[in-house]
């Protein structure tokens, strides 16, 4: 048994996709998954389970368009994943506010030159900076996130891969809960891009 974050794109955001917490962790408990926890209404939710992260994102996928009806990407990262990626963030002392720095989760390892491509604007985005970290990207928008031209579509588009995008909070909370899997139940009400 492994635990695992999945964290839906762009759900309960301005009145579109509206899944509600409760539907989602009997969704996912339905999937045969354990111990399930959501996080905020935006659609993160922990969970134990057997299998990769890529097929449980599939499987809760593929329930949310046969029980709902929506067509949702979901992206999945396990717990060692997700708390590696806030051991190493390389921005991480960019800003003291959490709230600046973001993580963009890709739903596949970008190809690499399209990576390179990228890598080569830097700077072309005023103060905002981003690191690509294996299948992650790492964000610093000092004018915040809703401001930035370093969105979900922006990295879709030169990625070529599904992104959902988390503040740096709800990413640190998601790694503890990771991390201490095994207490099914809520935490949070609030929002962040997805």
């Amino acid at each position: 048994m492994g635990v695992v974050v999945a964290m839906l794109r762009s759900i309960n955001v301005g009145g579109r996709n509206r899944v509600a917490m409760p539907d989602l962790r009997a969704l996912v408990t339905g999937l045969g998954f354990g111990d399930v926890a959501t996080y905020v209404q935006s659609g993160n939710v922990v969970f134990t389970g057997a299998g990769t992260p890529g097929a449980a994102a599939r499987a809760i996928e593929e329930r949310i368009a046969a029980d709902l009806g929506l067509e949702i990407p979901v992206i999945a990262r396990t717990a060692d994943q997700l708390l590696d990626l806030v051991d190493s963030n390389p921005l991480a002392d960019a800003d003291e506010d959490p709230t600046r720095l973001h993580v963009t989760f890709l739903s596949a390892p970008p190809d690499q030159r399209k990576v390179a491509a990228l890598a080569a604007l830097e700077g072309r985005f005023g103060a905002d900076r981003f690191e690509v970290v294996g299948q992650d990207v790492v964000l610093h928008c000092p004018g915040g996130y809703v401001e930035t031209k370093l969105n979900n579509a922006y990295f879709e588009r030169r990625l070529g891969v599904t992104a959902t995008t988390r503040n740096w909070r709800t990413v640190c909370t998601l790694a503890d809960m990771a991390g201490t899997a095994g207490t099914a139940g809520t935490a949070g009400t609030g929002g962040q891009p997805a």
